[in-house]
């Protein structure tokens, strides 16, 4: 049996492609997994393009490789950066055998076979294919109901990595779920770009299906208890989206809502589609429907043109919203994207003041939210064993909870007293 290493960069979205990519290869040779890089017949690097930062890696990550690989291991480049860069992967790092782009996953078992194979075109439809089958956790599943991105969001690269975005077929979403719940999954995480512009195109032009008709279909399949996705996108958050959010009982109660910046101006430049009071509406909407619901966000700072008052925008979401999770960036200037020629570009050393002061004051937000968790009781769906003799799971809105236990938790919902608290998880005890 051959060994396979493969290093996964990025979003849920790289995480569920390198799935398809074990998948397809074990339908003609069978792979056993390791994270020994020295072990491995065929090493994979799934990258991701979103800053710059894991672009640089991506041919550190390389050299390291060479290094360490036996002979005669393959070295392969995956995913947007793939996408982005081509056939320059190979110009600059020649170990690399083969590239293989974000829209071509399909094609894994073609590539492995040819020399210096590249595969990267952004037209090229999976829509309709039908992926083996793989999981590594066989207690939940990752499933993709779009592919591509059609905003032009003016600091992102994801529509050049990614192509034009093509929603997949209803009938094909139910039937991978459906084999999931099979085969031991009680939860389903819907991915895509934008999940809740789900139907804009389909392959099939006769095909007709909104994102909130897709949610109460899933919600029929028997077995599956429990419905998360993302991201959604703030501009397509209708009202009948949030109703069918908070009154579904299949669907968790959290929710990640991108919102990039709190002024309304700077969110004109960067194309987002929506204002500073749109956001705030949505949520304060959502919040009150469903007082139990936990709100993460996207949030990047020092974007061109950026002033104080701007700033002081954003820092005012964060505290009418208060946001249980915050993935918080310094603007990093992406090839093929519109916001790299705007003027004003923002000093490192004043984005990097903003963003702290941006985590502190997140960081104190979390610590009151955390603390009144202490005493709760949570319906937990326990998915991983740990080393040091306990069980992880979540909460329907989405807290990490750890309890002391064995494998005979894993798959279970049950309810969980929370003894402990920190920033990042909860300790609890299961209730008798």
């Amino acid at each position: 049996m051959k060994k396979l290493f493969i290093e996964t960069l990025g979003c849920a979205m790289n995480s569920r492609d390198s799935e398809h990519m074990i998948a397809e290869l074990n339908r003609e040779e069978e792979y056993q997994l390791t994270t020994e890089v020295s072990n491995a017949d065929l090493i994979i690097i799934n990258t991701c393009s979103v800053r710059e930062k894991p672009v640089a890696k991506l041919f550190s990550e390389i050299g390291i490789f060479k290094k360490y690989r036996k002979d005669g291991a393959k070295i392969g480049v995956c995913g947007c950066t793939a996408t982005h860069l081509g056939k320059d992967i190979i110009k600059r790092a020649p170990v690399v055998d083969f590239v293989l782009g974000a829209r071509n996953v399909s094609k894994i078992n073609q590539v492995i076979k040819q020399k210096h194979a590249v595969e990267v075109d952004n037209d090229y439809d999976e829509s309709s294919y039908e992926f083996a089958g793989y999981r590594t956790n066989r207690f939940k599943s990752m499933v993709n109901i779009s592919i591509g991105c059609d905003k032009q969001c003016s600091f992102c690269i994801v529509p050049e990595t990614r192509g034009d975005e093509i929603s997949i077929p209803k009938k094909l979403i139910i039937q991978e779920i459906t084999k999931a719940v099979l085969t031991g999954a009680k939860e389903v995480m819907l991915l895509g770009q934008n999940v809740n512009n789900y139907g804009r195109r389909f392959t099939d032009n006769n095909e007709r299906c909104d994102f909130t008709q897709l949610l109460k279909d899933i919600s029929q399949i028997d077995g599956l208890e429990r419905i998360r996705f993302t991201s959604p996108h703030p501009l397509h958050m209708d009202d009948d989206f949030i109703n069918e959010f908070v009154s579904n009982p299949k669907i968790c109660k959290q929710i990640h809502i991108p919102l990039q910046s709190g002024s309304t101006e700077l969110l004109k430049q960067m194309k987002r589609g929506y204002t500073k009071e749109w956001f705030l509406n949505r949520c304060d909407k959502i919040r009150k429907l469903s007082p139990e619901v936990t709100i993460s966000t996207d949030i990047i700072v020092g974007f061109p043109n950026e002033t104080d008052k701007d700033f002081e925008d954003t820092l005012s979401v964060l505290e009418e919203v208060r946001f249980e999770q915050l993935f918080s960036f310094k603007y990093s200037p992406r090839p093929h994207t519109q916001a790299i020629d705007y003027p004003n570009q923002i000093e490192a050393s004043v984005a990097s003041e903003r963003l702290t002061k941006l985590q502190a004051r997140h960081t104190e937000i979390l610590d009151e939210i955390m603390d009144l968790e202490l005493g709760k009781i949570h319906k937990v769906y326990f998915d991983e064993l740990k080393a040091n003799g306990k069980v992880s799971g979540r909460s329907d809105n989405g807290r990490l909870v750890f309890v002391e236990g064995s494998e005979e938790l894993l798959g279970k919902i049950i309810d969980i007293k929370i003894i402990k608290t920190s920033r990042g998880a909860l300790d609890g005890i299961l209730i008798d």
